[in-house]
């Protein structure tokens, strides 16, 4: 395979500043992978950096997240185009094979990495975010480190479902922490991909009662065939008053918010037992 010295990128310089231009590709070592990048999605937290959000830039209390610049993106499914020795042998991979790296670049030395919680690392650092650390997939090619957690994905997968792996396995995270049982009912609020996703994971948790909510009659409808018992909009309803009606004034057991807008904290802590 050949590898060009420079590729198109889109780079995140700062908020509302993000601009398409011609890098170089990244180098690697024995430890290091380079990706031939397939597909890579945008994240609300993408368009909530572009704007501006104190996550990533800082305000208030909060320090700066984001070290720009730096390539963004953190949902990317890619090929292998080189890979060094070590690499090789650690991930059984080969040059043509696709793999994904998690988006949590863990450190490795906190106490969280340690005990196997690397989720949790105390350096909260993701591919897209931090150049020093780890670029993203918004590019032709991408390096995966030595820190990476990677993993070898089927070839027969098309790429832009492949490059849903990572949000899928944030939903898959969620389900299981929500630890849903027999008879609870679950509120699982904002139809997008990922709350449709964890829609789909706590169906086959197999609750007493799935109820979806969303603004958007058209994704109520999708959510509907893909397993909810109940779907109501809250421009529609008082969603809080008909969840208590369902379950005899107790509220739902458990909620599960991806609206990413702050009512549906406030909706939340409204219908929940």
């Amino acid at each position: 395979m050949t590898i060009p010295e420079k590729m198109n990128a889109v780079m995140c310089y700062g908020p509302n500043d993000y601009r398409y231009e011609s890098i170089p590709v990244p180098v690697i070592d024995e430890d290091e992978i380079l990706i031939k990048v397939e597909a890579c999605g945008i994240c609300a937290g993408d368009t909530k950096s572009y704007h501006g959000a104190a996550m990533f830039w800082g305000g208030g209390v909060l320090p700066p997240w984001n070290q720009a610049p730096v390539v963004a993106g953190h949902e990317f499914i890619g090929r292998v185009a080189k890979i060094g020795e070590k690499a090789r042998k650690k991930h059984s991979l080969e040059v043509g094979d696709r793999a994904i790296a998690e988006q949590i670049v863990p450190c490795g030395e906190c106490r969280f990495c340690k005990s196997g919680e690397y989720w949790m690392c105390e350096t909260n650092n993701i591919h897209g975010h931090q150049k020093i650390v780890a670029e993203g997939g918004m590019a032709e090619y991408m390096k995966y480190g030595k820190r990476d957690v990677v993993h070898k994905v089927s070839k027969t997968i098309k790429p832009e479902y492949a490059a849903m792996l990572e949000p899928l396995s944030c939903s898959v995270h969620t389900i299981e922490r929500a630890q849903i049982k027999f008879n609870d009912a679950v509120v699982i609020a904002g139809m997008g991909p990922i709350g449709l996703c964890k829609l789909q994971l706590a169906k086959l948790k197999n609750p007493k009662m799935l109820i979806a909510l969303d603004t958007k009659d058209s994704r109520l409808d999708v959510a509907k065939k893909l397993g909810a018992d109940i779907v109501l909009n809250p421009l529609s309803c008082d969603v809080v008053a008909e969840v208590k009606n369902l379950t005899d004034g107790y509220g739902c057991d458990i909620y599960i918010h991806n609206t990413g807008h702050p009512s549906g904290v406030i909706q939340g802590l409204e219908m929940i037992r």
